[in-house]
């Protein structure tokens, strides 16, 4: 007991109290989650070797001491003594498992760029990769100018021209992608186009065969009813020749005119017209009562239908002072449809073969329908088969009109079909004279056809024209050998048309016009690229083959003078002339070498002396911006001196391409007094 009360004021167990006059620390209440059991509070009591303060204070709790949680600190010990022991001896079965495999790599996409030495990324120079943002640039309201202001505020010239290099990219992939997408959708509208012609020809062919179809059943239908002598009778009258037919139907339509008394009016003789049936047999019924009104003749033809009415007749003293003639003439026409117009309808219930159905009121009646008006004619009694005749003839009257109708409208439209698809397929044919009045001296003398005879072989025209389409299409999308071989073609197509002036005319102006297009195209990128000897020599070469030589040889000197400008004209004089003088020779010098070098590489020999006359011309304007330059230094002063020797010794590279303008340097610089100019008022 004394032995723990030592223990208990030693110094060494004070470690926690603080200085003197330091505010004591009171930790936070802990929970408790259930009471201490007395066993484990006197072991705990007694292992701390000390009295607890709280029961010196008070003495009355001595005997009852409070029961307190478990420290959370002595769990932790237990815890960290657990994984902090270490173990001698592995497992007999350690490291018999299957080997671990290998770290996959990692995708180039996702994979990082490594980082620069002062910390900032690969893309930029103040740590900010400069990316086209495609977004933004889809906006239609993007202020061109913030934008980039805000974008390259900080960035280095790297970074600009990077930058420059994205948008160029951008740009150059989304005209490649519209081109593409606007002639892939042309493409696809010919191609829908043809379809549906072909299409439209084969359902008017479905339709014809339809129509005689149900021509043919038609007849054979009512076959059983028809007369052996009008069978015999149109047998006869296709074994007679067509002049003898033509006389035999002139000859019928005069007997109409003089029994029909006003039929001329209706029925005017033109080629062809004649009668097919015709039957006296028949009443005008009211469509009300059902009853007779008068006795009708019936006449059809092959392009009409005429109705004429029985005459009325006078009193018995008019009749007899006629003459026989009159008298004999009882019929005047009433009525008379084009056949395209009528429709004829068959009243009767039902239509037995043989005419049986004659109990009904209406088994012998007929309706015509013209436009608004309805009439309405019944046959004789037990008169059945001239109703059957008549409904068959006119079907297949109707069904032969309908074919010659269209027979002629085709064969006349088929000239005219020439002519507008000559006209306007190419609105430019419109302003050649020449070639619309060729066309229109075709179509009156019935020659536009649209077949063309190429090397011993009949061809549409239209086999030409997609052709033509298609060679639209390469120039569009710049497959420019495939469009020169294709010129080439159809120019040797074009000479070799025989019997149709016209359509060779047409095809060489549109064949001649996609050439001259072409050869825009090309010049165009020539010029844009004219520095690159392979670039210029392609396209020379395609330019050549289409004929185009002069435009190709104009087009690029022009290009390389323009350029001698430019260059020239970024030199900027500080001060010191002969370096000014040295920078402007060489340019000019250089430049005129260079294109002496492509131009006898990329042209034909015979054109060689207009780019010998472009070399001079640039000498010339070099010795006046010389003259210009030196007109106030002496000539015999080093100044002057050295700006001639650079001049000289630049004109000297002229000879490795063949050319010596040596003596044209400097000429004109050198001026006598007579020639200097005189100040205002000072003589010379």
């Amino acid at each position: 007991m004394s032995e723990e009360r030592g223990k208990g004021i030693s110094l060494r167990k004070k470690r926690t109290q603080k200085v003197k006059g330091g505010a004591p620390t009171i930790s936070a209440p802990r929970q408790i989650s259930a009471p201490m059991p007395a066993g484990l509070a006197a072991a705990t009591l007694s292992s701390s070797g000390r009295p607890s303060t709280e029961s010196n204070r008070s003495g009355k709790r001595l005997d009852a001491p409070r029961e307190r949680p478990q420290r959370a600190d002595k769990t932790a010990d237990l815890v960290k003594r657990r994984y902090s022991q270490r173990i001698t001896q592995l497992p007999s079965d350690f490291g018999n498992g299957a080997p671990m495999p290998d770290m996959p790599a990692i995708p180039a996409q996702y994979r990082e760029a490594p980082p620069s030495r002062d910390g900032r990324p690969p893309g930029s120079s103040d740590g900010r990769a400069l990316k086209v943002d495609m977004r933004a640039l889809r906006d239609p309201s993007l202020k061109v100018d913030s934008y980039v202001n805000s974008i390259l505020a900080d960035a280095s010239e790297e970074d600009i021209r990077r930058f420059q290099d994205d948008l160029r990219k951008v740009k150059n992939r989304t005209s490649t992608d519209l081109q593409h997408n606007v002639y892939q959708n042309r493409t696809q509208f010919i191609k829908i186009s043809k379809e549906a012609e072909k299409l439209k020809g084969e359902m008017r062919t479905l339709k014809q065969l339809m129509s005689e179809l149900t021509a043919t059943l038609g007849q054979t239908a009512s076959a059983a009813n028809t007369n052996g002598d009008a069978i015999t009778a149109r047998k006869a009258a296709n074994r007679s020749s067509v002049a003898n037919l033509e006389a035999l139907w002139n000859s019928q339509l005069h007997q109409l005119w003089k029994r029909i008394e006003g039929s001329q009016k209706y029925l005017p003789a033109i080629p062809g017209r004649h009668v097919v049936w015709e039957s006296r047999k028949w009443v005008e019924l009211n469509a009300a009562t059902w009853k007779a009104k008068r006795r009708v003749h019936l006449f059809l033809l092959n392009d009409h239908l005429l109705v004429a009415a029985e005459k009325k007749q006078r009193s018995e003293a008019a009749q007899s002072s006629r003459d026989k003639k009159n008298a004999a003439q009882e019929w005047v026409a009433q009525r008379c449809w084009p056949l395209q117009d009528v429709q004829m309808a068959d009243l009767s219930s039902k239509t037995k073969p043989g005419g049986q159905d004659g109990k009904s009121g209406t088994a012998n009646a007929i309706n015509i329908r013209v436009g608004s008006e309805s009439f309405t004619y019944a046959v004789y009694p037990g008169e059945d088969a001239d109703k059957a005749q008549l409904l068959s003839t006119y079907r297949k009257a109707v069904e032969d009109l309908r074919k010659s109708q269209e027979a002629e409208i085709e064969e006349r439209g088929r000239a005219q079909d020439s002519y507008n698809y000559f006209a306007t397929r190419d609105p430019n044919i419109l302003k050649k004279t020449d070639l619309m009045e060729s066309l229109s001296d075709n179509v009156v003398n019935n020659r536009a056809s649209m077949f063309v005879d190429i090397d011993g072989k009949q061809q549409n025209i239209r086999m030409v024209e997609s052709q033509l389409d298609e060679l639209d299409i390469d120039i569009a999308l710049q497959h420019f050998e495939e469009a020169v071989k294709k010129v080439e073609r159809l120019k040797a197509l074009a000479k070799n048309i025989r019997g149709n002036s016209m359509a060779q005319g047409i095809v060489s102006f549109k064949v001649n016009e996609r050439a001259t297009k072409l050869a825009s195209v090309l010049i165009k990128q020539l010029v844009e690229n004219n520095n690159w000897m392979e670039s210029v020599k392609k396209h020379v070469t395609w330019v050549v083959r289409l004929g185009f030589e002069d435009r190709a040889r104009e087009a690029y000197l022009e290009a390389r003078g323009n350029l001698i400008k430019t260059r020239s004209r970024q030199c900027i004089f500080e001060g010191n002339l002969p370096d000014y003088i040295f920078q402007i020779s060489y340019i000019y010098f250089t430049v005129i070498k260079n294109t002496v070098d492509i131009y006898q590489k990329c042209f034909p020999q015979v054109l060689m002396s207009a780019c010998v006359k472009w070399a001079k011309e640039h000498v010339d304007q070099f010795n006046v911006l010389l003259r210009r330059q030196l007109g106030s230094v002496g000539e015999n002063t080093q100044v002057w001196k050295d700006c001639m020797n650079q001049a000289h010794e630049h004109a000297a590279m002229l000879r490795e391409v063949g050319l010596d303008f040596s003596e044209l340097v400097g000429k004109g610089v050198e001026e006598t007094e007579e020639e200097r100019p005189v100040g205002l008022g000072v003589s010379s």
